[in-house]
C-alpha cells in the first residue's frame, strides 16, 4: 500500500526543512604554546587523582620565582589570593571564544585585571601558595568553565605521567617583555639613555612591574642581580638597568628586540 502526503502536509514538511539551521562549528582553539619563556625545559606531570583531572603541574629545580608566561594572547580577567587553600595566588586569562587558562600557585603577579597579554608576556612567577606542598605551576585550559585536555602547538600532553615539554612561547622575537624592579627599598632611577651618564628622568618604585620594549647596552652597572651593562627601555627616553629588573633570564630577553 502506497501512502499519499496531502498538499497541505506536504508543504508544512517543506516549510520545516526550510528553516531547519545547522549547528555552528565549534570555534577553533587558540595555539596555545608551554607557559614559560623560550627555551626553557620543564617537567609537566598530569594524574587521575589531579583536581581538576586534566590539569598540569609543571616543576623544575629551584623553580621558586621562576617567570610564569602567558601561553596564549588574551586578556587578564582574574587576579586573585585564594590564601593557604585551593589555587592560592592564581591568574585566568581569557582568550576568547569560551577559551581561559589558569595560572595557580603563584609566588607573586606581575600583571591585574583588564590587562592585554601575548606569547611571552610575564604574568607571575612559580611559588607554592594555596594548598600547595611545594613550589610548582599548576596549569589548565578550559573550554566554557571545564577543564580540557591541555595541547601545545596543537598537541596533546602526556596523559597520564610525566613528560619534558621546552618551550617555544616568544621565541620569534618582535614583542615585549616585563619584569620586576627589585632593588631592596630605594626607587631605581630612571635615565633618558642606556647609562648612568645620561639625565636622570623620574623613578621607578622598588617592586614596580615594568613592560620592557627593547634592550641595549651601555654603562656597567652591579645591581639586585649582579653585574651587567644591558639595559631597558621602558617608554620613549626612558631607560632602567637591567640589574636591578627581574626578567627571568641572566642576559637579554628571547623575542625582545634590541633597541
Amino acid at each position: 500500500m502506497r501512502f499519499r502526503l496531502s498538499a497541505s502536509v506536504g508543504a508544512g514538511l517543506l516549510l520545516a526543512a526550510a528553516v531547519l539551521v545547522p549547528a555552528s562549528p565549534a570555534a577553533a582553539a587558540p595555539t596555545f604554546k608551554v607557559p614559560f619563556p623560550c627555551g626553557q625545559s620543564w617537567s609537566g606531570q598530569t594524574r587521575t587523582n589531579h583536581s581538576p583531572a586534566y590539569a598540569v603541574d609543571f616543576n623544575r629545580t629551584d623553580d621558586q620565582g621562576d617567570p610564569v608566561v602567558a601561553s596564549a594572547p588574551g586578556t587578564v580577567d582574574v587576579v586573585a589570593d585564594l590564601g593557604g587553600s585551593s589555587y592560592g595566588k592564581y591568574v585566568r586569562i581569557n582568550h576568547g571564544s569560551g577559551y581561559t587558562t589558569y595560572y595557580a600557585h603563584l609566588n607573586s603577579f606581575n600583571t591585574a585585571v583588564g590587562r592585554t597579554v601575548g606569547y611571552g608576556t610575564v604574568i607571575g612567577y612559580v611559588g607554592t601558595t594555596g594548598g600547595s606542598t611545594g613550589p610548582h605551576l599548576h596549569y589548565e585550559q578550559r573550554l566554557n568553565g571545564s577543564d580540557i585536555q591541555v595541547r601545545f602547538n596543537g598537541t596533546l600532553a602526556l596523559y597520564w605521567g610525566t613528560r619534558t615539554y621546552t618551550s617555544d612561547n616568544a621565541c620569534s622575537g618582535g614583542g615585549t617583555g616585563s619584569g620586576t624592579v627589585n632593588t631592596a627599598g630605594s626607587p631605581l632611577t630612571v635615565r633618558s639613555g642606556p647609562g648612568t651618564g645620561y639625565s636622570s628622568v623620574g623613578t621607578v618604585a622598588d617592586g614596580a612591574g615594568v613592560t620592557i620594549y627593547c634592550q641595549t647596552t651601555g654603562t656597567t652597572v652591579t645591581g639586585t642581580y649582579g653585574t651587567s651593562n644591558i639595559w631597558d627601555r621602558i617608554g620613549t627616553g626612558r631607560f632602567i638597568s637591567d640589574a636591578y629588573v627581574l626578567t627571568g633570564y641572566d642576559g637579554f630577553i628571547p623575542g625582545v628586540p634590541r633597541c
